[in-house]
């Protein structure tokens, strides 16, 4: 086995033992990060079918904690009654052999079906249809539209497959079995370019909708759906977002470092994703400064080399640029993404079991394989932080000291890179 797959499975079991959940259940830390569960287990409440007023009344049963789509029933597609913007949605499924189905979003019933407005995730039997794994009409592709990769990590017909897809606004990722699988912008050119070359191109609405229903597509087969949950990502606020990086330069961020040097020597900008070097230590700060937020970035180590490294977010920067500076930061360190590391005094209070000296510890690990893209989300409340990443809750901390500072992301040895970065402000 290649060292990169020891170290991607040795960290699967290290942030996954003792915290696996019965199926159709929500962990504290799940719950504290605000999902909610859109099926039970046990019963069809929060669905109805498309275009109808309830449930449909064959084809479509809630059985054994799955949610069962019967082969040959005609029942129709499903659709969540409650309507969803910017989400993050996870479920688990599976298929019998050579079958096909969808996850739709965003869906709404202005035509007569509901692929012709949402989006569809496709569902698919790769092996038993004899097709390409990255076809766009296979496994985890954007139906019709882009392919995933074709060393994508997919189950075989009658084993559990894991699904994720992330909406905010016109950027869509879709996820499985842990491994991002497409990425898009609904807004660009390339996308406008694929839908319009496409059967998508008459309906007006398709892709549009900046709100909608979550749709399961009945297409004919026995597909069974559990696990199936939700985060709502729609800002708690009046005000909008603002991207700390506009993915084209670092425009609006100074740099600190160990020893004499220039910001590109060690910071440079590819494809939208910010890639630090790692080399000399360092940080490069926002210009601004803020005090209270949700700040949300995605973050991964080389994608090739796969080699695990060491970064950190600054929080509520002030005083004297140093290596390192007073403040607060939100561990990157490999296997260590949740954890608290309280520099220079920064006043603070952690959770008193879990830390020792300048360091509070996660609840647990939940990092997915190196070079795989996370995300982190920092709540930055009055005295009140939260750590979140990828979904769930790892720490909290009160007491922190009330004051705007500058946002920093550091350079600590390996190279990482960064995308995706927006502040939300919150009210004082």
């Amino acid at each position: 086995m290649h060292r990169s797959m020891i170290i991607a499975l040795v960290i699967a079991l290290f942030c996954t033992v003792g915290f696996a959940a019965e199926p159709n259940t929500l962990t504290d830390a799940q719950k504290a990060a605000g999902w909610k569960l859109l099926f039970d287990g046990k019963t069809t409440a929060g669905w109805r079918g498309y275009g109808q007023d309830g449930f449909p009344s064959k084809g479509w049963v809630a059985e054994d904690g799955t949610l069962h789509i019967q082969a040959g029933s005609g029942a129709g597609d499903i659709m969540t009654v409650d309507q969803y913007g910017d989400f993050d949605l996870y479920l688990e499924w599976k298929v019998s052999e050579r079958a096909n189905s969808g996850i739709m979003y965003r869906v709404s019933e202005d035509e007569k079906s509901p692929w012709q407005t949402g989006v569809e995730y496709q569902i698919f039997d790769d092996l038993g249809h004899k097709v390409d794994p990255a076809s766009m009409h296979s496994a985890g592709a954007m139906y019709g539209l882009y392919a995933p990769p074709k060393n994508k990590p997919q189950k075989p017909a009658g084993e559990w497959n894991q699904s994720r897809i992330v909406a905010r606004g016109n950027l869509i990722e879709f996820w499985l079995n842990g491994v991002q699988v497409v990425d898009c912008d609904l807004s660009s050119d390339d996308w406008k370019g694929r839908r319009d070359k496409s059967k998508f191109k008459p309906y007006k609405k398709f892709g549009l909708n900046r709100k909608g229903h979550i749709d399961l597509q009945d297409h004919g087969h026995d597909v069974w759906f559990r696990n199936i949950r939700i985060r709502d990502l729609s800002p708690k606020t009046d005000r909008a977002p603002i991207a700390l990086f506009n993915g084209e330069n670092m425009d609006g961020w100074s740099h600190v470092l160990s020893k004499e040097g220039k910001l590109e020597d060690v910071w440079r900008v590819e494809n939208g994703v910010m890639i630090c070097k790692g080399q000399p230590a360092g940080y490069i700060y926002t210009e601004k400064e803020y005090k209270n937020f949700i700040l949300r970035l995605q973050w991964r180590f080389n994608p090739e080399t796969k080699k695990e490294g060491n970064s950190g977010v600054l929080m509520r920067k002030t005083g004297d640029d140093k290596i390192w500076p007073r403040s607060l930061e939100a561990q990157l360190m490999s296997r260590n993404a949740g954890d608290f590391w309280i520099i220079d005094n920064f006043p603070v209070t952690t959770v008193a079991e879990r830390t020792k000296g300048r360091n509070a510890k996660k609840t647990h690990c939940n990092e997915n394989a190196p070079g795989e893209w996370n995300e982190y989300e920092i709540i930055v409340n009055k005295g009140d932080v939260t750590l979140i990443v990828n979904g769930e809750v790892l720490n909290t901390a009160t007491g922190a000291e009330e004051i705007a500072g500058a946002i920093c992301l550091q350079s600590e040895g390996v190279e990482i890179q960064f995308r995706r970065i927006l502040l939300t402000p919150l009210g004082d």
